[in-house]
């Protein structure tokens, strides 16, 4: 960076101090920091790379994690079985529909998957869109009609470089529609600040998704065409990083949220040369950045309070990972929220779902499942 370059920063951030983000907002009202998802019941044994959940109409559960999609099943959801396994790592689920399971495997596309039980699955593939690939896949839904929806994240950074696009201020993501059958794709969206998760409303009537980086959820109109309507923001200014919606059964949606901001992170992001110079010299685990869970490392970078007493991490410190859970209704409001702050142990959240049992909640940055059974506070 020359100095004409930060001739130029400097002007801008004296003339426009926020132009780049909104401050990081407080935790407070139905955001309150509380130890519910700590609270919660853990279903069956870990399950180390746990990304997305969903649900069948029949109520059967499916979990990506790792390289395989997991059917669960049995008495309190503790028996397991591999349906389909992939080359690449499987992230983002969906039931379409017609019964088919919709898989975003890392470094191919969209996955299609028929059958399974009592046989070899038969996978049919999505790999592009407007002649760009679909590595990066994030998330996937089905509208009403059967028309199929994704979010890539980055067309730079495959999924799991989440923290790479973050650093980069990506805006490269974006937004793709196919028919039932995965043909006449397209890309609806673009330029999109690392798209998360898209979710059909439960009216049935629009399409929610989210951008991670710009820390807000937005919809638009599913219309008749192939082709979206107006683009609103529902929310914005989030205290986290929003990451995959579904429907709660309660005429709402279920919000996850990967972590959230601190100020630290924030001013780092600001910092263009400090934050150039840490990625090019510093191992990827030990930046200044928001991470799925904590480790025991003693390299890792501390910020500010937050310190470990007697080994153990200040529960009110601010964290580098989190867990964090928003049931939202379709005005934005956020209804209740479930937490695991610093030194909790279900953190990362990817992905939730709403069960006759209760809401279980995918935790990627602790490996395991865990069900909510109480209902709104």
């Amino acid at each position: 960076m020359g100095v004409f370059d930060h001739l130029i920063s400097d002007i801008r951030q004296i003339l426009f101090p926020n132009a780049e983000q909104d401050a990081v907002p407080s935790m407070d009202g139905a955001f309150s920091p509380n130890d519910r998802l700590d609270a919660c019941e853990q279903l069956g044994p870990p399950l180390p790379g746990a990304d997305d959940i969903a649900v069948a109409a029949d109520g059967t559960l499916y979990v990506s994690a790792g390289r395989d999609v997991i059917r669960l099943a049995g008495p309190a959801h503790g028996e397991r079985s591999v349906v389909a396994s992939f080359d690449g790592a499987a992230g983002g689920l969906a039931v379409h529909p017609d019964g088919r399971l919709l898989v975003c495997v890392a470094g191919r596309g969209l996955a299609a998957v028929h059958g399974g039980a009592g046989g070899a699955p038969q996978v049919q593939w999505l790999e592009a869109a407007d002649g760009r690939p679909l590595h990066g896949l994030t998330g996937v839904t089905a509208g009403p009609d059967g028309r199929i929806f994704a979010t890539v994240g980055s067309s730079r950074h495959p999924a799991e470089r989440w923290l790479h696009d973050l650093m980069e201020k990506g805006r490269s993501g974006y937004l793709v529609g196919c028919d039932a059958d995965l043909g006449a794709a397209s890309i609806l969206l673009d330029g999109l600040a690392f798209p998360g998760g898209v979710a059909v409303a439960p009216d049935k009537q629009s399409l929610w998704f989210t951008e991670s980086w710009s820390h807000r959820v937005l919809k638009a109109p599913l219309a008749a065409s192939s082709r979206l309507g107006p683009v609103d923001v529902v929310m914005r200014n989030l205290p986290g990083y929003p990451a995959r919606l579904a429907p709660d059964g309660e005429g709402g949606l279920l919000l996850a949220l990967v972590g959230v901001r601190t100020h630290l992170i924030e001013f780092v992001l600001r910092e263009d040369d400090y934050r150039r110079e840490m990625m090019a010299n510093i191992p990827e685990a030990y930046w200044i950045g928001p991470a799925l869970g904590g480790s025991h490392d003693c390299l890792e970078p501390m910020q500010i309070g937050s310190v470990k007493a007697l080994g153990i991490q200040k529960p009110w410190a601010p964290p580098r990972s989190y867990g964090l859970l928003a049931r939202i209704d379709t005005d934005g409001e956020v209804i209740e929220s479930w937490h695991s702050r610093a030194g909790g142990h279900v953190h990362g959240v990817t992905a939730a779902c709403e069960t006759p049992a209760g809401v279980i909640v995918v935790s990627k940055g602790n490996g395991r499942l865990v069900i909510a059974r109480e209902k709104s506070l």
